[in-house]
């Protein structure tokens, strides 16, 4: 008999489904090898498949949190936001112990990260979540001439007030600030050029922000961000939207403490919507929480011999 491996499928940073960022979740990976949870990411084939893994007795995730393995189509890797904000949101909806609880921690290989829900008025679509993630690490300030050529565009599209720099809450990201929202939307990466330029860096992908359309309008968004990588692009990054509050705050350029509301995935017809803030103190940047609505959208199983 086959083994049986049932999922669902979630849109993160969703207002409504079919939109934001899709994450396949296995509900229970007991029995898959590293191989075999590589494998069904790559069949997926989704910017980001998780698979949790249950503790023996249920009652103790309550305490000590739930483990829970990532992976892209390439690689696993230790932290990345869309996957905690919608794999938490799984199990706020369909957990026979953490169903509605106030907050999910998941033991990620970045180490703990807790999830605060909201919960869902009468109508809402899906669950709201808050995630917090790790102080920020700033890493090297970069030269905008390299950066520039190296994600496929000129110094002068770059911001002139404010360097690229890398940030790290769990995954680092260069945080490339560009100079206007014209410039954004005609993005294109080499991921060769790319690549190269990463691979000699303290950064794993770029984050190319740049202020949005319509800033100040109420409940509208403040920035607008592109994630290019694998040769594709991501609707929503989580991660990087930590990163990216984390040094728009050390900036100057989002308050202390202020919500900040971020627009991805508009070029690829997937928006989305990322809330996030962050607090600046005497120990510097801190308490980096970033949110946002996930929504599932489909179940199904896969059977492996």
């Amino acid at each position: 008999m086959p083994r049986t491996f049932p999922y669902s499928v979630l849109d993160v940073f969703a207002e409504r489904p079919l939109e934001g960022n899709p994450l396949a979740v296995f509900h229970d990976a007991r029995g898959l090898s590293e191989a075999e949870m590589q494998a069904l990411a790559r069949e997926t084939n989704l910017a980001e498949t998780t698979f949790i893994l249950p503790a023996g007795n249920p009652a103790t995730e309550l305490t000590t949190g739930v483990r829970v393995r990532i992976f892209t189509t390439a690689e696993e890797l230790p932290f990345a936001g869309h996957p905690t904000l919608g794999t938490a949101s799984w199990l706020y909806l369909n957990h026979p112990t953490l169903r509605g609880a106030e907050s999910i921690t998941l033991q990620l290989n970045v180490g703990p990260i807790t999830v605060r829900f909201t919960p869902p008025a009468a109508g809402d679509l899906g669950v709201r979540g808050i995630m917090g993630q790790n102080k920020p690490v700033f890493g090297v300030e970069h030269d905008r001439a390299s950066v520039a050529a190296a994600i496929g565009l000129r110094i002068e599209d770059l911001s002139p007030d404010h360097a690229p720099q890398t940030v790290s809450t769990g995954m680092p990201f260069c945080i490339v600030p560009l100079r206007s929202l014209e410039v954004a939307r005609r993005l294109q990466m080499s991921q060769r050029d790319a690549q190269a330029w990463l691979s000699a860096s303290d950064a794993k992908f770029f984050y190319c922000i740049a202020p949005a359309a319509q800033q100040g309008i109420p409940a509208g968004p403040h920035w607008h961000a592109r994630m290019q990588f694998y040769g594709g692009e991501d609707p929503a990054t989580g991660s990087a939207a930590g990163c990216c509050i984390s040094w728009l705050v050390k900036s100057g350029l989002a308050g202390s403490g202020e919500l900040a509301v971020i627009e991805q995935g508009i070029e690829i017809l997937r928006p989305s919507r990322i809330e996030a803030r962050a607090s600046k103190n005497e120990n510097g940047i801190d308490n980096v929480k970033v949110g946002g609505r996930t929504i599932q959208v489909a179940d199904g199983s896969f059977f492996l011999p």
